[in-house]
């Protein structure tokens, strides 16, 4: 079998272990007195099936697999290499955390990698594929040239799952109403204001004595009831859960925060000691602008909307409460963002406050102290 290119040895493709298709040179027994070189491995998960790669400290490939994504069939692998590895790398991802926690409870260094620099990175292969992703991943973990990304804790990765269990209801739920105030238009039918327990009776007057409309709208207002009571009851749920959490409850100190902006900002940080500065948490949402500077040219862009875009949500409708509505404890913050609005327009200054917001919340959380108003000097 011919030898393709950047593989060193004579390649072959064998059977290793269970869920394993493997390929590279066969490792050379280590002689006495020899030196141990340090290798590098670069992980492309996939749903199924994850490309692996091993290089040396030189960046020459020394083997390459296709892994079960599984966390006890690549920690297996590892192992069966018959030399430690310096680090092992892959990129954030759905399956990554849970990747990632396993390997690192059995003893492996692994790292997780910023999902932005990594396909930056990858832009400039002209071929993209699973194995040659894993192959620059171990490149960049052999050089260095990556920036970790914190794997959050169990409770935090909860604590999103029912955030983002209750937020793909509530779409659904407005999806409903929605689509049958559409149905209804059609036939001039106008359902007007409603709230979510008079959406239901409103629709059964208008639609009573057409059979067609009926019929639709039984079914309809059949599956918005689930998804009502449903919704309610994740409601419960989550201001329990608020209540409980004792960073969510110092957030919710704050003016404008509430049960879900509090849970969502908590469970985003996660651990606020990571952080050396609270002023991180401005770039780490996106809410600071881009920057470009090449020569004469010098000027600063739209905010880079990176990191969490519901965190970025949640704090942008804290600022926006502030700004429009009458909330006690938070003079001082409005006062500044209106001089803001004044000379930028109230868009820039609900943004720049949110990015207040994000710095103060966060510094709340690494002092573990309230929100106290006095202090908010602009």
């Amino acid at each position: 079998m011919r030898a393709s290119r950047g593989w060193i040895g004579r390649q072959a493709v064998v059977p290793h272990i269970d869920g394993v298709a493997e390929s590279g040179p066969k490792p050379r027994s280590k002689h006495r007195g020899e030196t141990t070189m340090d290798h590098y491995a670069g992980i492309d998960v996939s749903l199924e099936c994850s490309s692996v790669c091993v290089v040396d400290a030189n960046g020459k490939i020394v083997r390459e697999a296709k892994v079960a994504s599984e966390a006890e069939a690549l920690i297996g692998w590892f192992r069966s290499l018959g030399f430690e590895l310096a680090r092992i790398g892959l990129e954030a991802g759905p399956l990554s955390q849970w990747l990632y926690a396993a390997m690192k409870k059995a003893g492996l260094a692994v790292e997780l990698l910023k999902t932005r620099h990594a396909s930056d990175a990858f832009k400039a292969m002209p071929v993209k594929s699973d194995r040659n992703d894993a192959r620059n991943i171990a490149q960049l973990i052999r050089l260095g040239w990556f920036r970790p990304v914190h794997c959050k804790s169990m409770s935090a990765q909860e604590t999103r799952a029912m955030l983002t269990a209750r937020k793909l209801i509530q779409a659904k739920l407005q999806d409903f109403e929605n689509s049958l105030r559409g149905i209804l238009r059609g036939f001039g039918l106008k359902v007007g204001k409603t709230t979510k327990r008079s959406f239901a009776a409103r629709i059964g007057e208008l639609v009573a004595g057409h059979p067609a409309l009926e019929t639709i709208a039984a079914a309809t207002l059949a599956i918005h009831a689930v998804l009502l009571r449903e919704f309610n009851g994740f409601e419960k749920r989550v201001r329990a859960m608020s209540l409980l959490d004792a960073k969510a409850r110092l957030l919710m100190s704050m003016p404008a925060v509430g049960p879900i902006i509090s849970l969502t900002y908590a469970s985003a940080i996660d651990d606020p000691a990571r952080f050396t500065s609270s002023k991180r948490a401005g770039p780490l949402f996106g809410l600071t602008p881009k920057k470009y500077q090449s020569g004469e040219t010098d000027y600063s862009g739209r905010i880079s909307k990176n990191g969490d875009a519901s965190v970025r949500e949640a704090l942008y409708e804290a600022a926006h409460i502030i700004l429009t509505k009458p909330i006690k404890g938070c003079a001082q913050l409005k006062s500044w963002a209106m001089r803001i609005a004044k000379r930028a327009g109230m868009s820039k200054a609900k943004v720049a406050l949110a990015r207040k917001l994000a710095v103060i919340m966060l510094r709340m959380l690494k002092d573990n102290v309230p929100f106290k108003a006095t202090a908010m000097a602009a």
